[in-house]
């Protein structure tokens, strides 16, 4: 196949699928993704709770800025649970206190509360493992799979093409415009080329012969254990201060836990390590009363930061049309609503509004200076 779009996406996870539905009302999109299905790596491996307290400040206004989408998402949105609460406590033992205390005085939401509060909303809580604990009480589970799909449907509604197994073998700029041959055996050209390629964001980089930027992809591993007899429904998210740990209620009867392993690796299908499997049940168990009898599914995902651990939005000033998408981090489901506004506003040269606050820190280009 061959084509001219006016746009080309490179990565089909939640950034490439919101960038290109966002495009395409007034654009030609491609959205290209080199495996079978569309967010294959991170988007389907998130652990889907939106937190107002996480990442740095360039995150946490794109993330406050996309919390009214969740509660009042559009009509065709495909589900009526986009977003369910779920409060978020912190457990502090007396080595993570100054984390408690930071987290409350950031002044975004988090409240101190007594033991015995934290024990009444997770009656597994290990008397002694902590010395104070904190709450947030505006946290809330994304439906990670619907707003994914919303978003792909939106694109195609618009004219978009979703090309699956069709990996960026070629990208070079000719006569103003990019031609991009993929593995699937498409040529296609386009003046504006967005990398949201997540991991691989400094291989298509590469490819199109500009250097990268940095980024380090981090394996981060979970499990799902049994914690019965418990009824953990209505639990919190409950984790660590110094977030070394967390778990979260998964399908209404399980646990997901988590060592919050942020190992450096290289772009690939990452699977889990086991001995990060028994770090997050080992610490996790110092806090909480919970027999794990087996584990019953473990996966790992990788999350790729910039080496400042910021975002990286903007043009590459190296080369025209090529746009830097990248560095979400585990960030990328709960800011998604904003980040498309603010992808398309600077694709298209608008006015960003409210976001535009960020585009300085985001620079992708302060990494070559």
């Amino acid at each position: 196949m061959s084509g001219n779009f006016d746009v080309i996406v490179i990565g089909a996870g939640i950034v490439g699928a919101s960038a290109a539905a966002g495009l395409g009302a007034t654009h030609k999109v491609a959205l290209l993704e080199q495996e079978e299905q569309a967010g294959f790596h991170t988007t389907g491996r998130s652990a889907a709770i939106w937190i107002l307290n996480y990442g740095p400040p360039d995150v946490r206004v794109l993330t406050g800025l996309s919390e009214e989408f969740y509660h009042n998402p559009p009509a065709d949105i495909g589900t009526d649970k986009l977003a369910v609460g779920r409060e978020i406590l912190y457990l502090a033992p007396e080595d993570q206190t100054h984390h408690l205390d930071a987290l409350i005085g950031q002044g975004l939401g988090i409240k101190e509360i007594s033991l015995a509060e934290a024990k009444a909303l997770c009656p597994a809580i290990i008397d002694g493992y902590a010395v104070r604990a904190g709450l947030e009480s505006d946290g809330f589970d994304m439906d990670v799979a619907a707003l994914h799909q919303f978003y792909l449907r939106r694109a195609r509604a618009a004219g978009g093409q979703l090309l699956l197994r069709h990996r960026a073998g070629r990208i070079e700029r000719k006569n103003g415009v990019w031609e991009v041959e993929t593995s699937g055996g498409a040529v296609i050209t386009a003046p504006v080329v967005i990398n949201a390629a997540g991991a691989w964001g400094d291989e298509v980089a590469k490819i199109a012969g500009l250097p990268p930027i940095g980024l380090v992809p981090c394996r981060r591993t979970a499990a799902i254990i049994d914690p019965a007899p418990y009824q953990v429904e209505h639990w919190p998210m409950v984790q660590s201060a110094g977030h070394d740990w967390y778990v979260r209620t998964e399908a209404r009867t399980k646990l997901m836990v988590t060592p919050c392993d942020e190992t450096p690796d290289t772009p690939h299908d990452v699977q889990p390590d086991e001995l990060d499997v028994a770090i997050g049940i080992d610490r996790m168990q110092h806090a909480l009363n919970i027999e794990v009898r087996r584990v019953e599914h473990s996966w790992a995902g990788l999350r790729t930061f910039t080496p400042d651990r910021s975002l990286a939005f903007g043009w590459d000033n190296a080369a025209s049309g090529f746009f830097w998408c990248v560095g979400q981090g585990g960030y990328g489901i709960q800011t998604a609503p904003a980040a498309s506004a603010l992808v398309t506003a600077m694709v298209k040269g608008e006015d960003p509004g409210p976001a535009g606050v960020i585009i300085p820190a985001i620079d992708p280009m302060r990494f070559r200076k």
